[in-house]
């Protein structure tokens, strides 16, 4: 089984050599590795060019944004299965994408795996300051604005093709559109796995503040009104009180 890894890219020199190194030391061999850098200007794009011969498709140039630029790394992907990996991020221990193959071999009814993100602060990846595990996880929990946490989602790269890729015309959930489609419309067969796949750094897109929170809270409201769901802002921030209780959390 060949997977496909894909990490988009724009600026980040500090930390985009942690997440290739992340995915080339994975022990799991059959990967495609995929990087989209929006054309940066802060040297990220020399950086990526270091391991141009590891890396199997690198593509410099111009995006509309996030989406827009996953959409096109999934679109070049050839491997079976496809997961993406942040700039900002690294897989939690070199045997990630190896479990997560196990459980797709194990189980010929498994269309899609999640698993569980630490959250750490910028120079101190060692350290997990919020714990968000996916375990409570319900298709009926989307409508409180919930999901599984999504760096940690993998699936065939066929439902993309079947089902749609993200949308472009969102700047911060289209991730939890894509989830909700895959998972509650379409009712994909996902598999937890009850571990912590990705490290993720604090003060991404959707964790930056007050600004990003009214954003992502808005557009959500606004897909689940698109997808005819019931929800509320009540609802929606309630779930707030769980995020706070994450950051009491530890990986055991």
């Amino acid at each position: 089984m060949k997977i496909s890894i894909i990490t988009v890219v724009y600026n980040r020199a500090a930390t985009i050599e942690r997440a290739i190194r992340s995915v080339l030391g994975q022990s799991y061999t059959n990967i495609e590795y995929i990087i989209v850098d929006g054309a940066s200007k802060d040297g990220t794009t020399a950086i990526i060019q270091q391991y141009k011969d590891r890396v199997h498709t690198i593509v410099c140039e111009k995006d509309n944004g996030m989406y827009d630029a996953l959409n096109k790394g999934i679109r070049l992907a050839t491997g079976d299965v496809v997961g993406i990996l942040h700039a900002d991020d690294e897989f939690a221990n070199d045997q990630v994408l190896a479990t997560i193959a196990s459980r797709f071999t194990a189980n010929v009814e498994v269309e899609a795996v999640y698993g569980d993100v630490g959250f750490v602060r910028k120079d101190q990846d060692d350290k997990i300051v919020r714990y968000y595990s996916s375990a409570i996880f319900k298709t009926k929990l989307f409508t409180w604005g919930f999901m599984p946490a999504h760096p940690t989602f993998f699936c065939y790269r066929r439902f993309f093709e079947t089902f749609g890729y993200y949308r472009t015309d969102l700047q911060i959930a289209a991730d939890f559109d894509l989830l909700l489609r895959f998972l509650r419309k379409h009712q994909l067969y996902a598999v937890y796995i009850p571990e912590m796949l990705v490290k993720m750094n604090m003060g991404g897109k959707s964790t930056n503040g007050l600004s990003s929170t009214l954003r992502i809270n808005k557009e959500i409201k606004q897909i689940l009104k698109d997808h005819q769901l019931p929800s509320s802002y009540v609802r929606l921030y309630a779930r707030y009180f769980v995020k706070v209780w994450e950051f009491g959390r530890r990986k055991k």
